[in-house]
């Protein structure tokens, strides 16, 4: 019985993953229309417009867990998924874009450099940490006016990051090259409508893809008994995150890295500073030690990128790609744990 319950479910499995791939390509395409529709950089692009596509949807997540839950327990479900997002993206999932920028090199597709505006990448960085680094330490800081302030500023300053994103102009917009429309194909510029129909279908499914991929997980953890704390903290935003990380694999395919890296950093700004603030409004901040383990296993690993971009200037694949070792280790610890 359980083989078969085992089977079922890997084929859930395969099926989300089939599901968010021809979702992203819906997306993607889109969302780059969308953009040079509305004038917008290639970088703003891939760091705010779909990097909030892509995560609004899991932000409901907490939300509803925490404003709507009826215990303590959904409310720490809603922390899980708050903490584990940003952990999932700086630790799992620029690592695994820099071993594909490898693969994709050694299969003869690409070469294995990057090709970034990295003052980007530094503002988005940057901006994660301030943030991020901000919200943990109001674990220390039991006061409920000091985190109340704190959330609004987290706010705020994720919509001064947004305004500056998008009123920053692009010298080398006007070579950047799209596919034609997906859903208008022979129209040389499409109508904003079928573009919005085009992308609001495909984040559809990728939202749908999502929630196949963790009704999966949820299900083969209960089958193989894996802890709630090791599901909030790592099963469940894999799965959240299988949108952002989808969308840059593509994006990192097709060699348009400002939108693949783009998609990462922004979303891990959003991420560091919109779902922190909900929680920080929502719960008492109250953060086991193990979850808070994750909070700056994420810095450490942000600052790690950070410190290779001040040194050298650029990414080196194979150094970016190490980051991972720290997502690998809280797993093993978290399993030995149990």
């Amino acid at each position: 019985m359980q083989l078969v319950t085992v089977l079922t479910y890997t084929l859930l499995f395969v099926a989300s993953v089939a599901v968010t791939l021809g979702a992203c390509a819906l997306f993607t395409n889109a969302i780059e229309w969308l953009g040079k529709r509305l004038g917008i950089s290639e970088g703003a692009v891939g760091s705010v417009l779909a990097a909030i596509g892509t995560t609004l949807p899991e932000t409901s997540i907490p939300i509803i867990a925490i404003f709507f839950g009826e215990g303590q327990e959904e409310k720490e479900v809603g922390l899980g998924a708050i903490l584990g997002a940003p952990f999932m993206l700086s630790t799992l999932v620029l690592p695994i874009l820099a071993m594909l920028l490898l693969l994709y090199a050694w299969a003869g597709k690409r070469t294995a450099r990057l090709h970034l505006k990295y003052g980007e990448v530094v503002t988005d960085l940057v901006f994660f940490v301030i943030g991020y680094v901000t919200a943990l330490a109001c674990i220390y800081i039991p006061s409920r006016l000091v985190h109340i302030i704190v959330a609004v500023a987290l706010i705020g300053m994720y919509a001064y990051y947004m305004k500056m994103k998008l009123s920053t102009p692009d010298a080398e917009e006007a070579s950047s090259q799209l596919d034609p429309l997906i859903f208008a194909k022979s129209a040389t510029i499409p109508s904003r409508f079928m573009i919005g129909l085009q992308g609001f279908i495909g984040l559809a499914g990728l939202i749908l893809g999502a929630h196949m991929f963790v009704n999966a997980a949820e299900a083969l953890a209960g089958t193989f008994d894996v802890s709630p704390l090791l599901l909030a903290l790592l099963i469940a935003p894999l799965a959240t995150e299988l949108p952002e990380m989808s969308n840059s694999f593509l994006w990192l395919y097709r060699k348009k890295d400002r939108l693949a890296v783009g998609n990462v950093t922004g979303a891990m700004v959003f991420q560091g500073t919109v779902p922190v603030s909900v929680g920080l409004l929502g719960t008492d901040w109250a953060i086991t030690s193990a979850a808070s383990v994750t909070m700056v296993l994420a810095v450490q690993a942000t600052m790690f990128y950070l410190l290779q971009l001040l040194i050298s200037g650029s990414w080196r694949a194979w150094l970016l790609s190490s980051g991972a070792l720290l997502y690998i280790g809280y797993t093993l610890y978290l399993f030995l744990r149990q």
